[in-house]
């Protein structure tokens, strides 16, 4: 008998409010992967620290690390990890091949999902349940509304097309997509497996 495929790493980027946690929610109840969305270390952090000082930054930064590591150590099927990628930043990219490495060390997949969505609907989404369930951080609407305004105006967070055509990347507009077609979309063109049961409503 075979050895399982090791555990693949998807990751679902994009700016604030695109729906990357609620896609990856999705695509996890469909094929068995693992959610880790970006809030989840960030919250935690935040009942200590301040957003953005250095002991933020460590138990942040940590919290990624020691997931991403064991998880690619596992028998799992995998991980979804979601991440504002500012692709205009070098250290970003860095961040990104720093996650994929213990992943690509076991000849696993390594594969990117690329939201985009219009200012407007986005900034609709910032009130999504959901969103504010899992995120307390960002509960403050108007606090929420300004920082999305500003990390638009100060870094690229879509990439332009600069990766269309590569096999392990697609680049999905969610304006008026619901999450459960956007994970369909991504389960079909990857032809990633379903766990057993999942069924694509």
């Amino acid at each position: 008998m075979a050895d399982a495929a090791p555990p693949l790493l998807l990751f679902v980027v994009g700016p604030p409010a695109v729906g990357k946690m609620s896609v990856g929610q999705a695509i996890a109840e469909r094929t068995g992967l693992r959610l880790f969305h970006n809030h989840i270390a960030i919250e935690l952090a935040l009942r200590y620290f301040d957003y953005g000082s250095p002991a933020f930054r460590r138990i942040d930064g940590a919290i990624r690390r020691l997931v991403i590591e064991e998880v690619a150590a596992s028998d799992l099927p995998g991980l979804v990890f979601t991440f504002v990628w500012a692709f205009d930043l070098p250290e970003e990219q860095a961040f990104i091949d720093e996650c994929a490495r213990p992943f690509r060390e076991r000849g696993a997949r390594v594969l990117f999902v690329e939201l985009e969505a219009t200012q407007a609907e986005r900034l609709k989404r910032i009130a999504g349940v959901s969103r504010l369930a899992e995120k307390p951080s960002r509960r403050d609407l108007e606090a929420s509304r300004r920082d999305l305004l500003d990390d638009d105006g100060r870094y690229q967070l879509n990439s332009g097309g600069k990766f269309d055509g590569r096999p392990d990347y697609l680049r999905i507009d969610n304006t008026v997509l619901t999450p459960g077609e956007v994970a369909e979309r991504v389960i079909e063109h990857f032809a990633l497996p379903r766990s057993a049961g999942a069924s694509p409503t």
